[in-house]
């Protein structure tokens, strides 16, 4: 049987009076259990001991199922718990980073909300490159080895690992010197060199559009704006430059935290005709193409040209600082509305229209 059908016959058992929704305990969960809150549904979170603290300080979660790792998912006990609780799972950058791409779409026996077979497409480079070339969208140039490398370029890993151990270099030469570096300290493995991503760097800001796909209304939301605070790249400029070249520190992009941001007003039609072209490539790809939250990863130069190097096919961290604040949410809905919420409000309004068949796989 496929997944696909799994998740019908799993859903035909469900009592849809009493829905849960539910998420790994971890990124944006907080986001996406108080958006279940709000609109009215059961939640549940699946969390180690150790971050349990979070879920009681903040008590959103009806059920919390404690977990020493969270592959523990895939374990048929823990998804009968889940299905007696006729839960739904809203998946974030922690399903991807913990558990096989291969091991949600074809094990994962639990109705998720937005389409699996996307989280194939994000976690490859070279699948996202040609999403997003298919898109129309403006992308930095790759190399296919350290020996292409010419002008700056970042070194990144597969997997949502947060930025973490990403660097830059300018020739080969670098590559091999700092990759070795790395590895020696433990920041990175060998496996991750064998795996590298070259990608050129554009000088520019930063900026992590935020998207909703509504399935049920038909229309892809503009939904907010962030930055992401980076370690130690962003706190590298509190030291003198003199010092900076004496100790050698070596820069890193670790995510710490985000930074809520608006962007110009000029810049807001091509951000939704960015978002409008991946959704229609989405359907191209993978039927029936992206279902709820998803961000591109920008950086904008000082030609206001706008170049895509990433896309998450599903809630970002960065999602977080809209909560309750949002201001294009709030230019759209009013007060309250932030991603988690959105979410649940088109799984309510799904389940209203008797169409929760065409929001989860």
């Amino acid at each position: 049987m496929t997944a696909k059908f799994d998740i019908e016959e799993i859903l035909e058992e469900y009592d849809k009076e009493k829905l849960s929704i539910a998420t790994i305990g971890s990124h944006s969960a907080l986001n996406i259990l108080r958006g279940a809150k709000e609109e009215g549904f059961r939640t549940a979170v699946i969390c180690k001991e150790k971050d349990a603290i979070v879920y009681e300080r903040f008590p959103l979660a009806d059920k919390i199922i404690i977990v020493n790792n969270f592959t523990e998912l895939l374990n048929e006990k823990i998804q009968a718990e889940l299905r007696s609780l006729n839960a739904i799972l809203v998946p974030h950058g922690s399903f991807t980073a913990y558990l096989k791409t291969e091991d949600i779409e074809k094990q994962l026996r639990i109705p998720i909300f937005g389409n699996r077979q996307l989280l194939q497409w994000e976690t490859s480079r070279e699948k996202q490159r040609t999403w997003l070339q298919k898109a129309g969208l403006k992308l930095p140039k790759t190399f296919s080895s350290p020996e292409e490398i010419q002008g700056l370029a970042i070194v990144k890993f597969p997997g949502a690992r947060g930025g973490k151990g990403y660097f830059l270099v300018d020739s080969p030469e670098k590559f091999w010197e700092k990759a070795r570096e790395m590895v020696r300290r433990g920041l990175i493995s060998e496996e991750d060199i064998r795996n590298v991503h070259l990608q050129e760097y554009i000088i520019g800001v930063n900026v992590y559009p935020h998207y909703f796909s509504s399935v049920i209304r038909n229309e892809t939301e503009f939904f907010g704006v962030d930055r992401r605070y980076e370690s130690n790249v962003d706190a590298i400029g509190k030291i003198p430059a003199g010092e900076q070249l004496r100790l050698d520190l070596p820069l890193t992009y670790t995510v710490v935290g985000n930074i809520p941001l608006t962007v110009r007003e000029s810049l807001l039609p091509e951000l939704i005709r960015m978002g409008d072209k991946v959704v229609e490539v989405s359907r191209e790809i993978a039927s029936p193409g992206i279902i709820g939250p998803f961000c591109l990863e920008t950086v904008i130069d000082a030609n206001l040209e706008i170049y895509t190097f990433e896309i998450s096919a599903r809630i970002v961290a960065g999602t977080n600082v809209g909560i309750g604040i949002s201001p294009y949410a709030y230019i759209k809905y009013g007060a309250g509305m932030y991603m988690g919420r959105r979410i649940a409000l088109e799984i309510k309004e799904a389940l209203k229209r008797n169409k929760l068949k065409e929001v989860l796989t």
